[in-house]
Order: C-alpha cells, then sequence, then structure tokens
C-alpha cells in the first residue's frame, strides 16, 4: 500500500490523454509549479504528475494557470533489460484534484490523533 501524499501548485501545462497497449490503458500526464509555503518563487519548482485510467478526465474543468491542490501516491518499479544497467522508474499518480480555494486537503492523522479528546462516556 502507498502512502498518500498533496501538493499545491499552479498548473503549468496539461497534456492529452493518451492511450498505450492494445488494453486500453490510458494516462494524462500535467505539470504544476508548487507554490504554498516553504515555497522560494525564486527558485521555482515544477512536478510532473499522472493521471491514469478514469482519472484522466480529472484535468477537463482546469487549465493553465489555475492554482490547485493535487493529492497523489508515489510509486516506483525497477527495469532490468539484458546487457543494459537497471533502471528506477518512479511516478507520482494524482488521483484528486481540486481548486485551492475549493481545496479542505488535511494531513493525514493517525488513529490516536483522531481519538484525542474523543468522549466514550455514553448515555445509553
Amino acid at each position: 500500500m502507498s502512502v498518500s501524499y498533496e501538493a499545491r501548485g499552479v498548473i503549468h501545462s496539461i497534456d492529452e490523454t493518451r492511450q498505450y497497449g492494445q488494453n486500453g490503458f490510458t494516462k494524462r500526464e500535467f505539470v504544476i509549479k508548487l507554490s504554498g509555503e516553504g515555497e522560494n518563487p525564486d527558485y521555482p519548482n515544477y512536478v510532473a504528475l499522472e493521471l491514469i485510467k478514469d482519472k484522466c478526465a480529472l484535468l477537463d474543468q482546469y487549465q493553465p494557470g489555475d492554482e490547485v491542490m493535487v493529492q497523489f501516491n508515489l510509486s516506483g518499479r525497477l527495469w532490468n533489460a539484458p546487457g543494459k544497467p537497471e533502471k528506477c522508474f518512479t511516478s507520482l499518480q494524482a488521483w484528486r484534484v481540486q481548486r485551492a480555494d475549493d481545496a479542505t486537503f488535511s494531513s493525514p492523522q493517525s488513529a490516536s490523533q483522531l481519538m484525542d479528546g474523543y468522549d466514550d462516556d455514553v448515555p445509553f
């Protein structure tokens, strides 16, 4: 199971949805320029993310210049070809995109954090 992350940024570019292979696998890539707390505008960070399968349509309502919050999973795999050095491919697979103004994302909480202050004195 992979861990979810989130990033805030301004959409720099959005690619078209592309189909790969014979089985109809689809993927759509996009790039955001990170914004928000901790980002230095003198040294911008651009991050490439991807949407796969039915998530490709999430970007249909956005255009470059829109500020968004993106939730994504970090994943990777190794590739070995005979006679070639091993390579590691890393991808940021987005699964939620929301306008930054509308976003109410928060850091994931552990069960113990959720239980802090919980009153289990029920009336029945």
